[in-house]
Order: C-alpha cells, then structure tokens, then sequence
C-alpha cells in the first residue's frame, strides 16, 4: 500500500487533512487588506514575500461560524493555477503519514457537486480525518473572481 503525507488543520473542532505535496507553505496570521466587492469568503489581500495573495477564509466558505484570530490561527498557501493563495484555518500544527489502505472514499451523501473537493476520509485509531483537496474548494467561477484580484 502507499502512504501520503498530509498537514493536519483544524476547523472548529474537526480535523481536515490536505496533501502536503499541495502545500508551499504555512504561515503564522497576518491581517490582511480587504478589498471591496470581493466575494464574502475572501478576507482580503497579503502581501507574502513579495507577492499579494489572496486569503480565503475556510470557515466562511464552508459557512461555519466565524471566530476571533488566535494564536494558533494559520494561513495554508498553496499554488492554485499558478497563482498564490492562503487559505486560513484555525490551527494548523501537524504532519501525518496515511496509509491509502486507511483512507475511505468521501461518503455519497456528501460527494455532490458543492462537495468535490473531499477527497476521503482517513481513519486513524479514533480519529477521523476529513481529506481534502484544496484546489477543487473554489468553483471555477470563484477562481476566475480570484485571479481578478
């Protein structure tokens, strides 16, 4: 069997996994510059090591509730089609290797269009872990908004 890597987040009080090979990098909360008519999940503009990226708030694109920042509060950057975007998340402090044998095809009832981007569900010991694939979060249309900024 195979084994991936995967950085470990934390939306409140559920665990998500994304592919570390995904992943540039993550950083500690910067607050970022808001830009006006941008879609609502969109928290503003950073400037992160000389390049403006975008900061998609998770929990308002999966329509959670929103809370203060925190010192554990981190921004996940990945590349999406070439362009930097951070992704913010409540906490996001560990790697873990999954054996693809313990990882579980997303459920039907929650594989439908607006849920294409979890890509399993890992089961380690007690936990379980949503997998997520980080570039299918946005639609299409919502990555063209992006890329406007």
């Amino acid at each position: 069997m195979s084994e991936r890597q995967y950085v470990i987040f934390k939306l409140e009080k559920e665990e998500y996994g994304v592919d570390i090979m995904h992943v540039k990098e993550i950083s500690e909360f910067k607050e970022s510059m808001k830009v006006p008519n941008s879609p609502r999940f969109i928290d503003g503009l950073v400037n992160y090591r000389g390049v403006v990226t975008p900061i998609i708030n998770l929990r308002k694109k999966f329509n959670l509730d929103l809370v203060e920042v925190s010192s554990n509060t981190r921004i996940i950057i990945i590349y999406l089609n070439d362009k930097q975007v951070g992704f913010l998340v409540d906490d996001a402090s560990q790697v873990l290797t999954i054996d693809q044998k313990d990882v579980d095809p997303a459920p039907e009832i929650i594989t439908g269009v607006d849920q294409k981007f979890i890509s399993g569900i890992a089961k380690i010991g007690e936990r379980m872990i949503i997998l997520l694939d980080l570039e299918k979060v946005l639609s299409e249309e919502e990555k063209k908004k992006i890329e406007s900024l």
